[in-house]
């Protein structure tokens, strides 16, 4: 077992939950399970549970949701506590003055309780990767990468 956690965000965990079996939703399962196998933990952030989930309820799909209830069962939530929410408050307020907002002024930011998440189990002594769709926002503020640069690469069309 290693001390490497990926946090799942809501990009790759869409694509997880996805119903078909090639491309890219089955390429990011594969990686999710080869993480699994070599000793990592994957995890989920409640919020970006909540992303995907709402989604799903508004477009109506049941299915997806039961596969989300799954997946998330198995890989395990990582709860918003009191810590988690003040942290996201001073990224967001960093981000601001920078001039750089990750989300409109009125938006709840899911990338920064996300990164607030990522930053508080790094300094409980994780090794913690955000695996997203676009890295760019996260990669501000924890270690952030795109998950098709974890996955293998695809076999070549013959």
């Amino acid at each position: 077992m290693t001390d490497e956690l990926f946090i799942l965000d809501a990009g790759p965990l869409g694509l997880a939950t996805n119903s078909r079996d090639s491309g890219e939703a089955g390429r990011c399962r594969a990686w999710i399970r080869s993480a699994l196998i070599e000793g990592s933990r994957v995890m989920v952030p409640e919020v970006v549970d909540y992303e995907v989930r709402r989604e799903l309820i508004r477009a109506g799909r049941t299915k997806g949701l039961a596969r989300l209830d799954v997946l998330v069962d198995q890989l395990g939530r990582l709860r918003i506590d009191s810590q988690a929410w003040h942290r996201a408050a001073e990224l967001w307020a960093d981000a601001r003055r920078s001039g750089k907002p990750t989300a409109a002024p009125n938006a709840l930011d899911a990338d920064l309780l996300t990164a607030s998440i990522a930053q508080l189990a790094t300094e409980g002594g994780w090794r913690v990767v955000v695996v997203t769709d676009n890295p760019n926002h996260l990669g501000r503020f924890v270690d952030a990468r795109d998950w098709r640069t974890l996955a293998a690469p695809e076999p070549p069309v013959a």
